[in-house]
């Protein structure tokens, strides 16, 4: 079938995006879905620092690729059988999970192997490609398309009360910054937890944490409207880096960059623990005290995708947003047409931008 979509054609192109234009929109052909596949019509993807990190080469993929990674959409048809049926409305997760490899056995400390080997080679997780010309599939998903071809064990279905744009942020954002907290953080009753960038991860992971009661909220950023936006969500204290005058027994760093990593150790109280979900440069490099992390019996914890297991941790922060304990739908900072995405990536470099929503 033929459908459009924003395909990376050049990675490290010059900026600004918008004159560079490194995603060219275009139509292409998809093939039907393989058994245990779907095929996906997309309602909404959200713009992500994944994605801009294979646009500016800190994450080397094969191009072309159709990128996009964080989005959501309704089942229009199954390969072979299926628990899921034509309607469904679905949340896509970057990561997929076989469910027999000895990662998927640590309950989702550590990435699936064939997973990760299917992400990083740009194909679906048989290995299998469905898109014409020799493009690239993106981390299993390649949502900025009108439509997408996935291996069942990349989705998660939500019931139809969840909208198309709270489905897709909870397959990234949510995931990846909600899950650091759960299943990483911890953060028990009188703690304080930290959240250093206030992006769309950060700040995900800000409301997934204010959902837990007895916990005092913190967010750094050296942004004043990501500051600004914190408290109006409900953080109880913002801070720029320079300014912070307290620790935190759990820390999330959420930024992708050295520097603030170390910022994110040293805002650590003893016995407390370091999370960072941030993807910073390869070459990038922290310097810290061996000596303090024992001494003062702290931890620091790489943790991707949250640390999640989708088909458990998904329908938790449903039942969050039901509760209306996690209002994502307040991370969305701009709406934009697939059209706009070079542009949209501008904002994202920038930092000016939480989360921009494509919507089909």
């Amino acid at each position: 079938m033929k459908i459009r979509g924003a395909v990376l054609e050049t990675i490290g192109a010059s900026r600004p995006y918008a004159t560079s234009k490194p995603l060219a929109v275009s139509d292409l052909h998809l093939d039907d879905p393989g058994d245990g596949e779907l095929l996906v019509r997309i309602e909404a993807a959200g713009l992500c620092h994944s994605d801009l990190s294979v646009v500016d080469g800190n994450r080397v993929r094969p191009v072309p690729m159709l990128l996009g990674h964080e989005a959501a959409g309704i089942v229009e048809k199954v390969g072979g059988a299926s628990d899921l049926a034509p309607g469904q409305r679905v949340v896509m997760t970057f990561l997929p999970r076989c469910g027999e490899c000895a990662a998927c056995a640590t309950d989702g400390l550590a990435p699936c192997i064939p997973g990760s080997a299917a992400n990083g080679a740009g194909t679906l997780l048989s290995g299998a490609t469905r898109l014409s010309g020799g493009v690239r599939h993106h981390l299993g998903v390649s949502g900025f398309a009108t439509h997408a071809v996935v291996d069942r064990r990349s989705v998660v279905p939500v019931d139809p009360d969840v909208p198309a744009v709270v489905a897709s942020l909870l397959g990234c954002a949510v995931l990846t910054g909600g899950g650091a907290v759960l299943n990483a953080g911890r953060p028990r009753a009188g703690q304080t937890v930290a959240i250093v960038g206030m992006g769309g991860v950060g700040m995900a992971a800000m409301l997934t944490a204010l959902a837990h009661e007895d916990v005092r909220v913190i967010a750094v950023d050296r942004l004043a409207d990501k500051l600004a936006l914190a408290r109006e969500l409900g953080a109880h204290a913002v801070y720029t880096p320079e300014e912070v005058d307290e620790r935190a027994e759990v820390v999330i760093e959420a930024v992708g960059h050295a520097g603030a990593l170390e910022g994110a150790i040293a805002l650590t109280a003893p016995g407390g623990r370091t999370v960072t979900v941030g993807l910073p440069a390869p070459e990038a490099r922290i310097t810290l005290s061996p000596l303090n992390l024992v001494a003062e019996g702290r931890t620091l914890i790489g943790s991707y995708l949250g640390s999640a297991v989708p088909a458990r941790d998904i329908p938790r922060f449903v039942e969050l947003w039901r509760a209306g304990r996690l209002p994502v739908e307040k991370l969305v900072s701009a709406t934009l047409t697939l059209e706009q995405i070079n542009a949209g990536m501008d904002e994202l470099a920038d930092g000016r931008a939480v989360r921009q929503i494509i919507e089909f």
